[in-house]
């Protein structure tokens, strides 16, 4: 389901912001982004995530702005790393005949130059985590939102299709009787030499085949379900996402059985709203 929520908080090291975006996806795929100093957090981020979203595709982006003046007292320099980091700089402009050095800004911005004490780091750990609460719960409110907006419109397709039905069950007495009077007639013109008991029971098995009265328990049976599934609380995507299936599954035999044009014409105009409601179905938790 398609979110996006921002969370940014003013902390003793420098400015926090948290980034989400969930996008349409049949599992949870979360793709944390983060700074080299908490990085750690990976683990715990991933935990907290999966309590709250069951599917979808998570992106989550910690931006550290430091304020240069209150960091200076926190943070020290690897020496080991900018040495090294000379070193290949030193190494790369042999190997190109030309100046490499890079300025001190650059060299600072080096993953794994610029550290925090362990105290530091704890403490910034512990205030990222809190703003990553606070930026799940934005997200989550986002996509309840989407999702109430996306039962209505399932729901009214639910209701579109058991209209659908409806108007089968209306026509099936009398699609039933035209049948029968056109298999006997039929059947009369060939009569000569059957046995009339032999060609009743032709004509029998004939509207057995033709019959779809069970098609049409099982196209209600299922929408029974999907009404149940959408009323409860929690996650049905999945199970919803099968119901759209069988419906698809049952539809179809209607239109193959069908002998009447108000059937077809039924049978199509439930595959459509089906569709309708799976591709929106994805996006569902």
């Amino acid at each position: 389901m398609t979110a996006f929520a921002r969370q940014q908080q003013q902390t003793e090291w420098g400015s926090l912001c948290w980034e989400l975006r969930s996008v349409n996806h049949r599992f949870l795929e979360f793709s944390p982004r983060l700074p080299e100093e908490l990085r750690a957090l990976e683990p715990e981020l991933r935990e907290r995530a999966g309590a709250a979203i069951k599917r979808g595709k998570l992106d989550c982006t910690l931006r550290l702005q430091t304020d240069s003046a209150k960091a200076a007292q926190k943070l020290h320099i690897n020496a080991d790393a900018v040495q090294e980091l000379a070193r290949a700089c030193n190494e790369v402009a042999g190997m190109m005949g030309a100046s490499a050095s890079p300025g001190a800004l650059d060299v600072l911005r080096w993953p794994g130059v610029v550290q925090a004490s362990e105290i530091a780091q704890e403490r910034l750990g512990t205030q990222a985590l809190a703003l990553f609460d606070a930026a799940l719960k934005e997200l989550v409110s986002t996509r309840q939102r989407e999702g109430a907006r996306l039962a209505a419109f399932l729901e009214q397709r639910r209701r579109d299709m058991q209209q659908v039905i409806a108007q089968v069950c209306e026509q099936l007495p009398r699609i039933q009787t035209e049948q029968r009077v056109k298999l006997t007639q039929r059947l009369l013109e060939l009569k000569a030499g059957f046995d009339p008991a032999r060609i009743e029971q032709e004509m029998l098995m004939l509207l057995q085949k033709m019959d779809v009265e069970e098609e049409i328990a099982r196209l209600q049976a299922h929408l029974d379900e999907m009404e149940r599934v959408m009323s409860e609380k929690g996650p049905g995507g999945r199970r919803l996402d099968f119901l759209m299936q069988e419906l698809g599954r049952e539809a179809n035999t209607l239109g193959s059985k069908s002998v009447d044009l108000a059937t077809t014409r039924a049978s199509i105009e439930l595959k459509v709203l089906i569709e309708q409601a799976r591709e929106q179905i994805q996006n569902i938790e």
